[in-house]
């Protein structure tokens, strides 16, 4: 089924219309939950008087989001923000940063037009420290690579090989090994520890 899709999106809302802004942006998150493969979103404002919007969202794998994004739902939620969207920005992370993110996760108030700057209440994880992704990566790299070797040894002309055609079959071979099955089991495992919370 393929691996979870994190799609990142910064929006410049006229500042005019954030109350309105607040409950198109609700509106859509009600709209993509219904969907399935739905994980989770989150979204907030940089400051009360700023009209930039960050989001993110998450989808089980690129099937589901897609079946979100070329959905009618989307198509008349994104049309109903063209009178107060100015800009928007967004990326897919789908690489080795996807395997470290926590799915993002919250809910928004819909800010009544009486009150605006209401609270948002939005608990996004940050991906963990560099070197906890690197320590991560290595204790599912070493292990698999060490079999690997162990397994070709004893191959017929396997020593007798340049290094680099060597080298190509191991990263080869290994290489969607450990996309898609060790590093997700490695960060399953040290979850706990890889976003442990800071200091």
């Amino acid at each position: 089924m393929g691996e979870p899709i994190t799609v990142s999106i910064r929006r410049e809302v006229d500042p005019a219309r954030i109350s309105e802004a607040t409950a198109w942006v609700q509106t859509g998150v009600n709209l993509a939950n219904k969907y399935p493969g739905f994980l989770g979103s989150g979204w907030v404002r940089a400051g009360e008087a700023s009209h930039v919007w960050h989001m993110l969202y998450r989808f089980a794998n690129e099937e589901t989001l897609e079946a979100w994004e070329r959905s009618p739902e989307r198509t008349w939620w994104l049309s109903m923000g063209e009178g107060f969207v100015r800009s928007e920005r967004s990326r897919r992370r789908t690489g080795i940063e996807g395997w470290f993110d926590e799915p993002a996760t919250g809910s928004v108030p819909v800010t009544d037009a009486a009150a605006p700057g209401g609270d948002v209440d939005v608990d996004v994880a940050t991906a963990p420290p560099r070197w906890k992704q690197a320590v991560a990566i290595w204790l599912g790299f070493f292990p698999v690579n060490l079999l690997f070797a162990y397994l070709v040894a004893p191959v017929p002309g396997w020593s007798g090989l340049p290094i680099w055609l060597r080298a190509l079959a191991t990263t080869l071979v290994l290489t969607p090994i450990m996309t898609y099955w060790v590093l997700p089991w490695v960060t399953r495992v040290l979850r706990g520890w890889l976003h442990r919370a800071r200091p």
